[in-house]
């Protein structure tokens, strides 16, 4: 009896001892460059979460779109395909749409009214009504991607300019808005393709902030750089509801805190890069515009005064939302 009781105890513990060591292998897509900040960042937060979790969680980062482009990445979140991904709010939007009202054009005043809004409880409530709408899909961090700026190959000074413009926008409804707005030609292309379009001229113009501009390098096929500055973006750090609910609570507070360090990084560095690249872009012989925005921004306001778009739909989020969003100062 005594021996048999020996080996038990001596199973016990190995299989205690390996399930120890037992690791889980976690996948983080996204769609951007490993040169740029949230690629950086996420590959920081992988370190660290192995680290706080004494290494039971092993997450490998995906970037330039190597696991599919944002719909599918967004798709494969609630499938279980992907754990983890970085994600327009206009995208998330499209699960939950009040969500995206922090993707919108000219709601935002400045950076910092934006930086008042990542931490506001309007922002908590949004990604709260988020995670309802897609069985508990967690947003965990958000973090700066910068003003969204107009590249194409002319000037473009007041909204009559962009009429009739074929701009590229990426493939979710509401970036349609601000193109639609100033009598522009949105088309939807993924973010992988949109460099050949341009270069193709399968379109005339796109719109990103100054970083991916530069990262894209969508630069060396067009001549201007417009500062329309008409969305103030941001990325959602988003873990899928399948690996959500398997963490434990502890798990749950290191891997908020991690995401959220990680956003706060990227976020720095993308305001450092834009006050450069202005200058540096100039460097390179283009011509960068600096626009009236007034303009561009009563075009877009009289669709929030209505509450529809210009195709006639309503706006995805409750008007008290957006007047939320307002008072905060």
């Amino acid at each position: 009896m005594k021996k048999r009781l020996i080996a038990l105890t001596a199973i016990a513990a190995a299989f205690a001892a390996g399930g120890a060591l037992a690791q889980q292998k976690l996948k983080f897509a996204h769609v951007y460059e490993t040169s740029e900040p949230y690629h950086t960042a996420a590959v920081w937060a992988a370190g660290e979460i192995a680290k706080r979790t004494s290494n039971r969680y092993a997450i490998e980062v995906f970037p330039a779109s190597s696991l599919g482009k944002e719909t599918d990445i967004n798709q494969g979140l609630t499938l279980g395909t992907v754990d983890i991904i970085y994600t327009g709010q206009l995208f998330a939007g499209r699960s939950y749409g009040p969500i995206s009202i922090g993707g919108a054009p000219f709601v935002f005043r400045n950076f910092d009214h934006w930086k008042k809004f990542s931490t506001s409880k309007l922002f908590d409530d949004l990604a709260d009504g988020y995670a309802k709408g897609t069985s508990g899909n967690k947003v965990v961090a958000i973090t700066y991607y910068g003003d969204r700026q107009t590249t194409s190959n002319k000037a473009l000074n007041k909204p009559e300019d962009m009429k009739g413009l074929k701009i590229r926008v990426p493939d979710a409804p509401l970036y349609t808005l601000f193109p639609r707005a100033v009598g522009a030609n949105p088309t939807p292309i993924a973010f992988a393709e949109v460099y050949l379009a341009l270069q193709n001229k399968t379109v005339d113009a796109q719109e990103n902030p100054l970083p991916t501009i530069d990262a894209k390098k969508f630069y060396e096929v067009q001549t201007h750089i417009n500062l329309t500055a008409h969305i103030t973006d941001a990325l959602l750090t988003i873990v899928g509801a399948p690996l959500w609910a398997k963490l434990s609570d502890a798990d749950k507070t290191a891997f908020t805190a991690v995401f959220r360090e990680a956003a706060s990084r990227a976020t720095g560095e993308i305001v450092e890069s834009e006050k450069k690249l202005v200058g540096e872009f100039e460097k390179r012989g283009k011509t960068v515009v600096k626009v009236d925005r007034r303009p561009f921004i009563a075009a877009v306001q009289k669709y929030y005064n209505e509450g529809k778009q210009p195709d006639g739909s309503a706006l995805p989020w409750p008007k008290d939302v957006y007047e939320k969003l307002q008072a905060i100062k």
